[in-house]
């Protein structure tokens, strides 16, 4: 099997992020000087305020050019990402508010794994991960997107001690990390797979600086151990912004 089938490490260079619309400037500007167009999210009404921007809650990458996308906003990036050689897929599960009315499409991705908690996930997204030929590793956690950052194929970073157990069953090289100490208005606080993003096999984004965090060395040492160039995004405090999707339009 090819292992280089996560959409969440692009095998190009990526040149088109999707990142909350509400990101700083200062987290624009950094990507415009790496010439990176930005598609700014919408927010899906239905569900809680604090995450109705981000990404991951309302789009999946499937592949390198497929997104499955919530039918709330589909209409929204069908028009955006038009003529840009990525195919749109209309999910079959509208989100709202409740959880876990709001987790259909926050599916993680290691390996050739999915994870999540798959009697929530939309059918539709669990189609197309299955023609794939993805393991699926179901989970109790929900929000197992949010709750995973992608540093390589066979290595994530999370605060979820519950994901870190089963992935090790799997051979996935685990970095756990204490909850917490991310910035997410509207909660206590955020989750690491949120606040981060690749551009490239080569490197990983974090969307601000690690200070307040207690595992900031460990972090940034298990990420320059898989050879990775860290791109921070601001110098303010690390934000869950809802994972950042990028993609090689043509």
């Amino acid at each position: 099997m090819n292992m280089l089938n996560n959409p969440f490490i692009p095998n190009n260079f990526a040149n088109t992020v999707i990142i909350d619309g509400r990101i700083s400037e200062v987290i624009k500007a950094r990507l415009k000087e790496l010439n990176i167009n930005i598609i700014s999210t919408i927010p899906c009404k239905e569900v809680a305020e604090p995450i109705s921007y981000h990404p991951d809650i309302v789009i999946h990458p499937i592949n390198y050019n497929t997104l499955i996308v919530a039918p709330n906003v589909f209409d929204y990036y069908e028009d955006k990402l038009y003529g840009m050689g990525i195919k749109i897929i209309r999910g079959e599960t509208k989100l709202d508010k409740e959880y876990p009315k709001d987790i259909a499409y926050n599916v993680g991705r290691v390996g050739n794994y999915a994870v999540h908690n798959f009697k929530y996930t939309d059918e539709k997204l669990k189609y197309y991960l299955k023609k794939e030929k993805l393991g699926l590793i179901d989970i109790k956690q929900g929000y197992s997107k949010c709750s995973m950052a992608i540093v390589g194929n066979n290595a994530i970073i999370t605060e979820d001690y519950p994901i870190y157990k089963e992935l090790l069953n799997y051979g996935i090289n685990v970095l756990l990390i204490n909850p917490g100490h991310i910035e997410l208005p509207g909660y206590p606080y955020g989750f690491i797979g949120g606040a981060t993003g690749k551009l490239s096999k080569d490197s990983f984004m974090f969307s601000g600086k690690l200070d307040d965090h207690p595992d900031k060395v460990k972090m940034v040492s298990y990420v320059k151990k898989y050879n990775k160039n860290i791109i921070w995004l601001s110098d303010e405090k690390i934000i869950d912004i809802g994972t950042i999707i990028s993609l090689y339009c043509q």
